[in-house]
């Protein structure tokens, strides 16, 4: 196979993708529908999909190494401004106030709501600071070719961290909080904020830049598949599994191995998923009346005190004129929880009625389901930058309600909901159909 033409003085790991350094067929059992496919040698800028249910196996990036790291330090340099300097400040009738970041979370504890400040934090500095400090070790290593000590653990935290880092959301919430209150107060954007909306879009390159599949090859190359291991057909009929971090394929005996690459607990299926998953959605299910009969936030104005409702909240926003902001309020905070509950029951309830011609449409629903889960936390980042930003006494003031509690409860279990229920099951209740292509499919990658 020919190797690419880079320059001479590029690190070894990034001269030389998985499939020049091994001359063995590499197989991988999609995550989704449980089809084992043989990856086709990629270029930069393309993609393996299963050709069964068009997931994205693998996706192959030029400089892979070098492209992480750069991308994660120029991403905490962004996120060490936006803490470092004010965030925003507003002023009315002579009276005002500034914020720094870390404010926006700090500030809930003094109204009784210390786990909704923890989760503010978390979400928008803690978890993505320990993500770009990981990718930075990790790759850090594979370019001296000497892999850091615990780079394995490392690396396997990588992909459990993705889904709770909120920064590109709280951005969201950042405007819709500024829009409600520009007409009632002077508002003055500081360094912070703009360095934030910077490290929110270098955060979310940082993590669409990391090629999984390089990086677990060069740090722990590639063991051989289970003997005897076929592709074109699925998985668990041949006592095999897919891991779910590093994608190797491992023999599944009595249910409790560990992959032998990367060490993640492996299973032929999710263990109970559908009632860990029915579980979920009758929680969130019960928390999400208190998040919608209590107040979510309280304003006082003039000595005068009036509580919002999510829904109240929506309407006095189209009462403003403000359709959009109201709309992505409505969208995010009832549209998407709502949606999503219903979604995950009805995959839940049709499991054992599918078949291959709706299995595809459905796994799609489960993909949107998973994507839009954490967008309802526009909602919440909202309440922490008013209660933090508007603290002007009885001339306006603003407090959380018990509802962002409530709510928050909402958006965490629907994200666990998705993330207990396994699509194989989708695939499971039906023979499936011999294919022709028994290797995954490449395409370019989009963008």
């Amino acid at each position: 196979m020919k190797r690419p033409s880079l320059p001479v003085n590029t690190p070894q790991v990034d001269c030389f993708p998985p499939e020049t350094r091994t001359q063995r067929r590499r197989l991988r059992a999609c995550h989704e529908c449980d089809w084992v496919s043989a990856l086709p040698p990629l270029n930069s800028g393309e993609k393996a999909t299963c050709p069964r249910c068009s997931h994205v196996l693998v996706k192959r990036h030029r400089y892979p190494a070098q492209r992480s790291m750069a991308l994660a330090l120029a991403s905490l340099v962004a996120l060490i401004v936006a803490v470092s300097f004010p965030f925003v400040s507003f002023s009315v009738s002579g009276v005002g106030n500034r914020i720094d970041l870390s404010q926006t979370a700090t500030t809930l504890i003094a109204f009784h709501q210390p786990v909704v400040a923890i989760a503010v934090m978390m979400t928008i500095i803690v978890l993505p600071a320990v993500y770009l400090v990981s990718v930075v070790w990790l790759q850090f290593g594979l370019l001296q070719s000497r892999p850091m000590p615990f780079s394995r653990d490392i690396a396997r935290s990588l992909a459990h961290l993705n889904p709770w880092m909120m920064a590109d959301v709280f951005i969201i919430g950042a405007l819709v909080s500024l829009i409600k209150v520009a007409g009632m107060a002077q508002i003055e954007l500081g360094i912070s904020f703009w360095a934030f909306c910077l490290f929110a879009i270098l955060l979310l390159m940082t993590v669409q830049s990391i090629d999984a599949d390089w990086m677990w090859f060069s740090l722990e190359g590639e063991p051989l598949a289970p003997e005897g291991t076929l592709t074109g057909t699925t998985a668990a009929s041949q006592h095999v599994t897919g891991c779910p971090t590093c994608g190797l394929i491992n023999r599944i005996q009595n249910g409790k191995e560990r992959c032998v690459r990367c060490h993640e607990k492996l299973h032929k299926r999710l263990p109970h998923s559908l009632q860990r998953t029915w579980a979920l959605l009758f929680a969130a299910s019960i928390m999400y009346i208190p998040a919608n009969l209590y107040p979510i936030m309280t304003t006082t104005s003039l000595g005068s005190s009036t509580p919002s409702t999510i829904v109240g909240g929506v309407v006095q926003l189209i009462q403003m004129g403000s359709w959009p902001v109201a709309a992505v309020i409505f969208i995010a905070s009832v549209i998407v929880p709502v949606g999503k509950l219903v979604a995950l029951a009805w995959l839940c309830l049709m499991i054992k009625r599918s078949n291959e011609l709706n299995a595809q449409s459905r796994t799609r629903l489960y993909r949107l389901t998973e994507f839009i889960g954490r967008w309802s936390m526009v909602d919440v980042f909202v309440v922490a930058i008013l209660v933090a930003l508007i603290r002007a006494g009885s001339l306006m003031s603003i407090t959380p309600g018990p509802a962002a509690l409530a709510f928050g409860a909402v958006v965490v279990l629907t994200m666990l909901a998705a993330m207990t229920f396994d699509p194989r099951l989708i695939w499971d209740t039906h023979t499936p159909r011999p294919l022709r292509r028994k290797a995954a499919t490449k395409e370019p990658v989009d963008g």
